[in-house]
């Protein structure tokens, strides 16, 4: 039997763009002049009512969603099935303890006025909240920064933080639709084989 080999790392960027097919970045450059701000920092195309999305209205998040797709990265991690060992950690705590432990990470790498190694605090990989957090631009204080209009260098307010967790809870419900509230056992996968065909739930 051929022992099964991890994939390379994913090779995607915040800064990453594929313009061409409409895929974007809209991380802001120093030297950018204020007519420029909030369009694609490759292409210069205009796409996001940021007046709009900077209100952050709960009630509005179908938008802010369609929003975020049409940067690259946010779309990678819409759209990317759930890599299998993220699936399983999903699987064996649950909706609800997935969302609890999606509340407290936020908490503790988000919502603080100066997160630990800021902008490399979320892996790529391997849980389902990194997913999360990368979609809805709630993994760092930059992407915080320019997506929502929260600024750096203070704590978020219950009101902001309140926010970012109905975000993470609303992509987690539309990414893992069919994820048991309840923790399932779920056996260890057998070392040396491919992990289990994607189900629906990518």
């Amino acid at each position: 039997m051929t022992e099964f080999k991890k994939p390379p790392p994913l090779d995607i960027k915040c800064t990453s763009t594929d313009c061409d097919n409409d895929l974007h970045c809209f991380k802001q450059l120093k030297k950018m002049t204020p007519d420029q701000r909030g369009k694609c920092r490759a292409c210069g195309v205009d796409l996001v009512d940021w007046k709009r999305l900077h209100r952050r209205d709960k009630a509005d998040a179908a938008h802010t969603f369609v929003a975020l797709q049409h940067e690259l990265i946010r779309h990678h991690f819409f759209h990317r099935p759930v890599d299998d060992v993220a699936m399983r950690h999903a699987q064996r705590k649950g909706r609800d303890a997935l969302k609890e432990a999606a509340r407290d990470r936020l908490g503790k790498y988000l919502a603080v006025a100066e997160p630990p190694r800021d902008g490399y605090q979320t892996p790529l990989e391997g849980n389902a909240i990194y997913y999360a957090q990368h979609a809805t631009a709630t993994c760092c204080r930059t992407c915080l920064e320019y997506w929502h209009d929260i600024p750096k260098g203070r704590h978020l307010t219950p009101v902001e933080f309140d926010y970012c967790v109905t975000l993470l809870y609303l992509f987690l419900d539309e990414k893992l639709p069919d994820l048991a509230d309840e923790p399932v056992k779920v056996p260890p996968r057998r070392r040396g084989l491919p992990p289990e065909p994607e189900g629906p739930h990518s």
